[in-house]
């Protein structure tokens, strides 16, 4: 999902008042984010002033905002034709160049209208470090730089304040942002988003409950403001998130406010699109597909909307829908693909592949959808910590190979959220499959990494006993009996500081850990051997194994 956008769209007042006034109210639905309002009464400006080149200015910037790039070019390029708006378009051309990753032809323009700033002029300034912060790799620290030019000739004035409050949030210096943000709203108190934007950094330090408060003197002073309740929305996500046990109230509050934030913006595609993004963290997969058919109904041809119905069918069980939707969307045309299309499509494959009952597995499928997982762990490894939900939905199915797929590919990534419990899922996964095997056809190499995925386990939780446990068992496939023995050692070991009553939850373990220890001291050590039979039968005096085996060491 793309980044939630906290930057400021309030733009500045023009230079020349008549212009001014017939921006205001075109600048006013932009910081409200009606998009497509504010779209109409710019062309509306255009039409009847084909030269004002800070409307053409405006107007390319909402389209750049909408990722409609090719049109934002268009407007900026006629904009540049214009006697005023010149300067202010070369800077939108020069986020394209930006977000082409063409960082010269960028500096080119910049420069180009930097020669040309007079002395009181900010506003330029400020434009500059908007397409830095908003490009797609932003650029937080240059954006500060060109901030604090504006800031030695107008150091009170509320946009620059604001803007930096924004480079700073960007830059993750939450005191400066706080300061910028405070000193904006205090030189105009009409600058709401300033004042909306103090809550953000409360939300960021988790502060949810003095964040909502935050937002709620924002509604005290305009409840029709829409922008307060997406971040009430997002405030109550992440609540819902790092509280597990506020999760189906504060989600309910999340999804309740984004929909009072759509009736207060437009219901266009973008904010459909923005909406669709916040159901997939919500995992509202039923709305979402809805939303999608709607969005459908209102651009059939926008690309982008194959991936919303390509995740909410995969979610929803349409896996030939979704399959479709995602192959043509990663396939076809010039999409902005992200590392969870791929991990989509992938799960999908792989979900295809898998008879309703799990009885039937096509390994090509399985084989075809890995392929796109690694892809989407390649472009953003923390991919990763998705795979740990369905890795063990598919083990509890007992699909063993299936899950341990996914398992193997999570653990790639260390910094993974779920990576010691992907180790020992991973374990399992491998020891249950070859215990059923014979010597012969047993898969060593699969072994000795499960050996390896224990090991980090361990060295993550030293006291963590199954990992022990895990270990030796995987060893005895791989007979490797001396490291079998070790760990049977060393769990019975963490087991026993633990006290009687664990000791006594984990007797069949001993009576394992103690017969297979016996069996590897046999040979070498009689007197040890028949020490742990005999610990054995003190747990279970009529074991078979421990009563036949001193017979035959006597």
């Amino acid at each position: 999902m793309n980044k939630f956008k906290i930057f400021s769209i309030a733009f500045l007042t023009a230079t020349a008042v008549g212009q001014a006034q017939d921006l205001d109210p075109a600048k006013k639905a932009l910081d409200a984010e009606q998009y497509e309002k504010a779209k109409g009464m710019l062309k509306s400006i255009i039409q009847a002033k084909p030269t004002s080149g800070k409307a053409l200015f405006l107007l390319g910037t909402i389209y750049l905002y909408q990722n409609s790039l090719d049109s934002a070019k268009v407007v900026f390029e006629k904009g540049l034709t214009t006697p005023d708006g010149g300067k202010f378009n070369n800077i939108g051309l020069a986020q394209i160049d930006l977000d082409n990753n063409n960082a010269a032809g960028a500096q080119s323009k910049f420069d180009m209208v930097s020669k040309d700033i007079k002395r009181k002029d900010i506003e330029e300034y400020i434009y500059i470090a908007k397409a830095y912060m908003n490009a797609e790799k932003p650029d937080f620290k240059k954006a500060i730089t060109v901030l604090n030019k504006a800031k030695e000739v107008n150091p009170t004035d509320s946009q620059v304040q604001l803007a930096l409050g924004d480079a700073y949030y960007g830059d993750h210096n939450q005191n400066d942002s706080y300061s910028a943000y405070r000193n904006a709203y205090q030189a105009d108190n009409s600058l709401i988003r300033a004042k909306m934007q103090l809550g953000v950094l409360l939300k960021g330090a988790k502060a949810y409950t003095e964040a909502v408060k935050a937002y709620d003197e924002v509604i005290a002073s305009n409840a029709n403001y829409g922008p307060v309740y997406r971040e009430l929305a997002e405030t109550y996500y992440l609540w819902a998130n790092n509280q597990p046990k506020t999760y189906a109230e504060n989600i309910q509050k999340a999804l309740g406010f984004y929909e009072k934030y759509l009736t207060l913006t437009d219901y266009s595609l973008t904010s459909r699109m923005r909406h669709a993004d916040f159901l997939i963290l919500a995992k509202d997969y039923k709305a979402l597909e809805v939303e999608a058919e709607k969005m459908k109904q209102l651009d059939k041809v926008n690309p982008r909307i194959l991936r919303y119905l390509g995740y909410a069918a995969y979610q929803n069980g349409n896996n030939a829908v979704a399959l479709q939707a995602l192959t043509d969307f990663t396939t076809k045309g010039q999409n902005k693909i992200i590392a969870r299309d791929y991990l989509y499509l992938g799960l999908t494959k792989i979900q295809q592949g898998i008879s309703a009952d799990g009885k039937t597995v096509d390994q090509t499928a399985i084989s075809n959808g890995i392929v796109d997982i690694k892809k989407a762990l390649e472009m953003e490894p923390l991919m990763a910590n998705e795979l740990n939900e369905v890795g063990k939905k598919y083990f509890g199915m007992k699909l063993y190979g299936v899950a341990g797929s996914l398992f193997e590919n999570a653990i790639t990534v260390p910094a993974s959220k779920n990576f010691i419990e992907d180790n020992v899922y991973y374990g399992l996964c491998v020891y249950t499959i070859n215990k059923i095997k014979d010597e012969k056809s047993i898969d060593k190499t699969a072994l000795m990494n499960a050996d390896k995925a224990m090991d980090n386990v361990i060295l993550a939780s030293p006291t963590y006993q199954e990992a022990y446990l895990y270990k030796a068992r995987i060893n005895n496939s791989l007979k490797n009996d001396e490291v079998m023995a070790k760990n049977y050692q060393l769990f019975i070991d963490v087991v026993t500081v633990k006290g009687d009553e664990e000791i006594t939850k984990n007797k069949g373990k001993f009576i394992e850990s103690y017969n297979n220890m016996a069996s590897f001291y046999a040979n070498s050590d009689k007197a040890k051997a028949k020490e742990f039979l005999n610990k054995t039968l003190v747990l279970d005096p009529t074991n078979v194994y421990a009563i036949d085996s001193l017979k035959l060491l006597k």
